[in-house]
């Protein structure tokens, strides 16, 4: 079973309460072959709800404790984060994943980006908070980005 990104299967669970609809995760929703999962929402959040960036890291750095994630206002939500992401690695252990997509770009989702921590929609390379502990954990996890040469490649 596929773990993904409730944004991207059209869900509108983003922070500003709109979706990333992906037409190749669509197309897997109707063939059944998915699990959706918002970690944000499983940790406590509500739609909508401000924008966040990881401070002083990336999504490793939060779950050591040496980073933080926090809100445009400047309040730190380190702790829902990282609660959504363990709600997150529970699920994707229950139905046994073999392949979890997640939202790029997500201080929870990113597996490859995210932003910076500045709020200036600058982006460094690094894994948000769910994704680093679901790779740590040994699951096999890409982005929307990536799902697209796996179809062109005709991998799944």
């Amino acid at each position: 079973m596929i773990l993904v990104s409730s944004c991207l299967a059209g869900m509108k669970v983003r922070y500003n309460g709109t979706d990333s609809l992906d037409v190749h995760i669509q197309k897997l929703v109707e063939e059944k072959k998915v699990v959706t999962i918002c970690p944000e929402l499983l940790g406590g959040f509500m739609t909508p709800r401000p924008p966040a960036e990881i401070v002083g890291g990336t999504g490793e750095d939060v779950l050591n404790g040496t980073a933080k994630v926090v809100e445009s206002s400047g309040n730190d939500v380190s702790e829902m984060y990282i609660k959504g992401a363990y709600e997150a690695l529970n699920i994707a252990k229950e139905i046994n994943a073999t392949l979890i997509i997640l939202k790029e770009n997500s201080p929870s989702c990113g597996s490859a980006a995210i932003y910076n921590g500045s709020f200036e929609n600058r982006k460094i390379a690094g894994n948000g908070v769910t994704s680093a502990l679901l790779k740590k954990e040994g699951f096999k996890v890409i982005s929307e980005e990536q799902l697209s040469e796996i179809f062109l490649h005709g991998d799944m």
